[in-house]
């Protein structure tokens, strides 16, 4: 190995085991990004990774990815532009940042890499899709830094290690410390308010006219399950963090994430994992779908679910999307390798009860994460089946295109690992707009006043909680 290499090295950090503490300091930071377990008892809260000031940042649009290079100070060194797929892109980039840096290994998942978010929208780079629906949300359709350092909370050890290169280590350490104490001694509380009331883009009569038109395309055919959704939005002012921090609170979510851009940022309390790959090739895959909203009452609550897991509806509207998911896997995978080791799990959260199964496999070694997160985009879960003629049809139907709603927040570690969720339960905000989507899959026994009713189950830990701060 080259004597001009770099080692990246892990370093434990004096800090408490409190994500929250640390990211804030960092949270008005462009690019700072945080990844967010919640600190809840979920089998998938092991780790949170906080994130800033990349080395490079991709961001896509109109089919072009920008590419920006930046010093080890934040200062613009060249861009450029690529037309080629997004995420040959990334790879391309990312594998070529990373030859200068000796990698170490660690059963952490990050030990810098790729980490951002790629929006449902981008779906269209990878398949022939009509573009109907209006675009009034002026974000990337991918936005990923590339990070040589990150913070990385590890829950069950109960130690924060900060990941960097050897000569960085002094310089970074005493420019956190100085985050800490600016932070600290300013005292300043972020305030958040909604300004004025929640507006759909779509009023109930018009939900109405689109579930029957989806109900027209399963009878004849077309497609076994349609996910419709409907937006709100408001206006705000304040601290998204100050929002962001409410949310998290109120939601505990495992998959969970702050992302901070120049003019924008977004919001996840997200449940759902889309992709995950390990050291070993392992892939998984949690889809949802199946919801039932919590009750205070506690047998009442406990009825819900029982409800919900043993609702033939509800099992079935899963088992098409598992065999979706495992055709999607089955792309990238060893011949063989994907099974569906969980079926029909309850999950629990504070707004609602949700039906889980669990997909793996195991990654053929001529593919990467990139070509595993292509074959599978966007998640089935959240199109419908198949996946294709769903995506035409929400085109179709849905007024505005879903932005980072539906797409997917996660990082692709230097060292291949990776971890992705179902960007649901997310907000983008954007000057002074807020924006939150809720939607649900459609099949030919569906009724269309629950499924109106599930699209506010779904945000009843989002709207009101963020309403109330006014």
């Amino acid at each position: 190995m080259s004597n001009t290499q770099i080692s990246i090295s892990l370093y434990p950090l004096n800090q408490p085991v409190n994500a929250e503490q640390i990211f804030a300091p960092l949270a008005h930071h462009p690019w700072a990004f945080w990844l967010d377990s919640c600190q809840s008892d979920h089998p998938d809260c092991l780790f949170d990774i906080i994130v800033w000031q990349p080395s490079i940042t991709l961001t896509t649009q109109d089919k072009q990815t920008q590419i920006c290079y930046y010093d080890d100070q934040g200062q613009l060194e060249k861009q450029q532009q690529s037309r080629q797929d997004p995420l040959v892109v990334l790879k391309e980039t990312q594998h070529a940042f990373f030859e200068k840096f000796n990698i170490p290994q660690t059963l952490l998942p990050f030990v810098g890499g790729a980490l951002g978010y790629f929006s449902y929208d981008l779906g269209q780079y990878f398949e022939k899709l009509p573009q109907v629906a209006l675009r009034d949300i002026d974000l990337p359709d991918m936005a990923i830094g590339i990070y040589q350092q990150a913070i990385i909370v590890d829950h069950q050890q109960q130690q924060v290690w900060l990941i960097c290169p050897q000569h960085q280590h002094t310089s970074l350490t005493t420019w956190l410390n100085t985050q800490i104490e600016l932070y600290n001694k300013a005292h300043t509380k972020r305030h958040f308010a909604i300004t004025s009331s929640w507006q759909a883009n779509m009023d109930k009569k018009a939900y109405q006219q689109k579930f029957t038109q989806v109900q027209n395309y399963l009878r004849s055919g077309d497609c076994y399950q349609v996910n419709l959704a409907q937006r709100f939005q408001s206006h705000y002012q304040g601290d998204e963090f100050a929002a962001y921090q409410l949310l998290r609170k109120a939601n505990n979510a495992p998959f969970s994430a702050f992302l901070r851009f120049e003019n924008s940022a977004i919001l996840s309390i997200s449940p759902e994992r889309f992709l995950q790959l390990n050291a070993q090739n392992n892939v998984q895959s949690k889809p949802i779908k199946g919801t039932r909203a919590r009750d205070k009452n506690l047998q009442k609550d406990q009825q819900n679910a029982l409800a919900l897991k043993n609702a033939s509806k509800d099992q079935a509207e899963n088992l098409m999307i598992v065999d979706l998911l495992r055709n999607d896997i089955s792309k990238t995978c060893i011949a063989g390798s994907v099974k569906v080791p969980q079926l029909f799990a309850i999950e629990s959260f504070p707004a609602v009860h949700h039906l889980v199964s669990t997909v793996e496999g195991k990654l053929d070694a001529k593919y990467d994460a990139t070509d595993l997160l292509r074959g599978a985009f966007p998640g089935g879960s959240i199109t419908g089946a198949p996946k294709i003629r769903a995506m035409e049809i929400i085109e179709e139907l849905e007024p505005h295109q879903r932005s980072i709603y539906c797409g997917s927040i996660g990082y692709i570690s230097a060292c291949g690992k990776m971890d992705t969720s179902i960007a649901i339960r997310t907000l983008v905000c954007q000057q002074g707009t807020i924006y939150c989507w809720a939607g649900g899959g459609l099949v030919a026994d569906s009724q269309v006043e629950s499924e109106y009713q599930e699209t506010f189950d779904k945000v009843n830990k989002i709207l009101p909680v963020l309403s109330a701060q006014t």
